[in-house]
Protein backbone atom coordinates (compact mmCIF):
# COMPACT_ATOMS: atom_id res chain seq x y z
CA UNK A 1 0.00 0.00 0.00
CA UNK A 2 1.32 3.29 -1.04
CA UNK A 3 0.56 6.71 -1.89
CA UNK A 4 -2.85 8.05 -0.26
CA UNK A 5 -3.76 4.17 1.39
CA UNK A 6 -4.72 2.92 -1.80
CA UNK A 7 -4.06 -0.61 -1.75
CA UNK A 8 -1.40 -1.34 -4.76
CA UNK A 9 0.15 -4.41 -3.57
CA UNK A 10 -0.35 -7.14 -1.43
CA UNK A 11 0.85 -10.43 -0.02
CA UNK A 12 -1.23 -13.32 2.02
CA UNK A 13 0.83 -14.97 4.86
CA UNK A 14 -0.51 -16.81 7.75
CA UNK A 15 -1.35 -15.15 10.90
CA UNK A 16 1.35 -16.32 12.84
CA UNK A 17 3.91 -14.71 10.45
CA UNK A 18 5.57 -10.80 11.70
CA UNK A 19 4.17 -8.24 9.48
CA UNK A 20 7.86 -7.26 9.13
CA UNK A 21 8.81 -10.72 7.25
CA UNK A 22 6.17 -9.83 4.58
CA UNK A 23 7.28 -6.18 3.40
CA UNK A 24 9.95 -7.14 0.61
CA UNK A 25 7.40 -9.73 -1.17
CA UNK A 26 4.60 -7.10 -0.84
CA UNK A 27 6.58 -3.97 -2.00
CA UNK A 28 7.49 -6.54 -5.08
CA UNK A 29 4.00 -7.37 -5.82
CA UNK A 30 2.84 -3.64 -7.00
CA UNK A 31 1.84 -4.21 -10.61
CA UNK A 32 2.05 -0.96 -11.80
CA UNK A 33 5.62 0.83 -12.59
CA UNK A 34 6.11 3.33 -9.87
CA UNK A 35 7.71 6.71 -10.46
CA UNK A 36 11.27 7.61 -9.80
CA UNK A 37 11.36 9.29 -5.86
CA UNK A 38 13.03 12.64 -6.07
CA UNK A 39 13.88 15.41 -3.43
CA UNK A 40 10.58 17.34 -4.63
CA UNK A 41 8.66 14.22 -5.22
CA UNK A 42 9.58 11.74 -2.33
CA UNK A 43 7.36 8.48 -2.05
CA UNK A 44 6.37 8.08 1.72
CA UNK A 45 5.80 4.55 3.02
CA UNK A 46 3.68 4.55 6.60
CA UNK A 47 4.68 1.87 9.16
CA UNK A 48 3.42 1.14 12.46
CA UNK A 49 5.85 -0.35 15.40
CA UNK A 50 5.58 -3.66 14.16
CA UNK A 51 8.20 -2.48 11.20
CA UNK A 52 10.69 -0.73 13.23
CA UNK A 53 13.67 -3.29 12.31
CA UNK A 54 16.99 -2.56 10.63
CA UNK A 55 15.99 -4.79 7.07
CA UNK A 56 12.77 -2.39 6.79
CA UNK A 57 15.28 0.70 6.88
CA UNK A 58 17.10 -1.00 4.41
CA UNK A 59 14.34 -2.20 2.34
CA UNK A 60 12.73 1.34 2.39
CA UNK A 61 15.57 2.77 0.96
CA UNK A 62 16.41 -0.20 -1.56
CA UNK A 63 12.82 0.46 -2.76
CA UNK A 64 13.62 4.50 -2.92
CA UNK A 65 10.85 5.11 -0.51
CA UNK A 66 10.73 7.80 2.69
CA UNK A 67 9.57 5.89 5.60
CA UNK A 68 7.44 7.06 8.57
CA UNK A 69 7.70 4.56 11.26
CA UNK A 70 6.37 5.32 14.66
CA UNK A 71 4.74 3.86 17.73
CA UNK A 72 0.69 4.74 18.12
CA UNK A 73 0.89 6.50 21.32
CA UNK A 74 4.35 8.57 20.16
CA UNK A 75 2.14 10.07 17.01
CA UNK A 76 -0.95 10.72 19.13
CA UNK A 77 1.63 12.78 21.85
CA UNK A 78 2.66 14.84 18.51
CA UNK A 79 -0.82 15.32 17.35
CA UNK A 80 -1.70 16.85 21.18
CA UNK A 81 1.25 18.84 21.27
CA UNK A 82 2.21 20.29 18.07
CA UNK A 83 -0.19 22.47 15.72
CA UNK A 84 -0.60 21.48 12.44
CA UNK A 85 1.19 17.83 12.77
CA UNK A 86 -0.18 15.35 9.99
CA UNK A 87 -0.64 11.57 11.15
CA UNK A 88 0.67 9.61 9.04
CA UNK A 89 -0.61 6.14 10.35
CA UNK A 90 -4.50 6.18 10.03
CA UNK A 91 -3.90 6.00 6.25
CA UNK A 92 -3.06 2.14 7.35
CA UNK A 93 -5.64 1.93 9.38
CA UNK A 94 -8.54 3.40 6.91
CA UNK A 95 -7.40 0.85 4.07
CA UNK A 96 -7.91 -1.82 6.97
CA UNK A 97 -11.01 -0.42 7.96
CA UNK A 98 -12.10 -0.64 4.01
CA UNK A 99 -10.94 -3.98 3.18
CA UNK A 100 -12.85 -5.70 6.43
CA UNK A 101 -15.97 -3.81 4.98
CA UNK A 102 -16.05 -7.02 2.51
CA UNK A 103 -17.34 -10.07 4.57
CA UNK A 104 -15.15 -12.37 2.50
CA UNK A 105 -12.10 -10.65 3.28
CA UNK A 106 -12.59 -10.36 6.88
CA UNK A 107 -13.09 -14.02 7.63
CA UNK A 108 -11.32 -16.32 5.49
CA UNK A 109 -13.48 -18.81 4.36
CA UNK A 110 -11.41 -20.01 1.45
CA UNK A 111 -9.02 -22.81 2.19
CA UNK A 112 -6.90 -22.15 -1.53
CA UNK A 113 -4.74 -19.30 -1.32
CA UNK A 114 -5.39 -18.58 -5.09
CA UNK A 115 -9.11 -17.81 -4.41
CA UNK A 116 -8.34 -15.71 -1.12
CA UNK A 117 -6.03 -13.56 -2.99
CA UNK A 118 -8.52 -12.87 -5.72
CA UNK A 119 -11.08 -12.04 -3.42
CA UNK A 120 -8.62 -9.55 -2.11
CA UNK A 121 -7.30 -8.40 -5.30
CA UNK A 122 -11.44 -7.97 -6.38
CA UNK A 123 -11.75 -6.23 -2.88
CA UNK A 124 -8.81 -3.68 -4.01
CA UNK A 125 -9.99 -3.39 -7.51
CA UNK A 126 -13.57 -2.05 -6.36
CA UNK A 127 -11.84 0.17 -3.60
CA UNK A 128 -9.63 2.26 -6.26
CA UNK A 129 -12.49 2.55 -8.32
CA UNK A 130 -14.53 3.81 -5.56
CA UNK A 131 -11.72 6.51 -4.62
CA UNK A 132 -11.46 7.62 -8.65
CA UNK A 133 -15.13 9.13 -7.98
CA UNK A 134 -16.66 7.42 -11.07
CA UNK A 135 -19.72 6.27 -8.49
CA UNK A 136 -20.83 9.55 -7.64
Amino acid sequence: MEGNGLPIGLQVEGANRNDFKMVQATLESIPIERPRPTPEEPQHLCLDKGYDYDEVRELGKEFGYTLHIRPRNEEAQALKRQVGFNARRWVVERTHSWMNRFRSVLVRWDKKVENYLGLLHLACAFITYRATGLLG
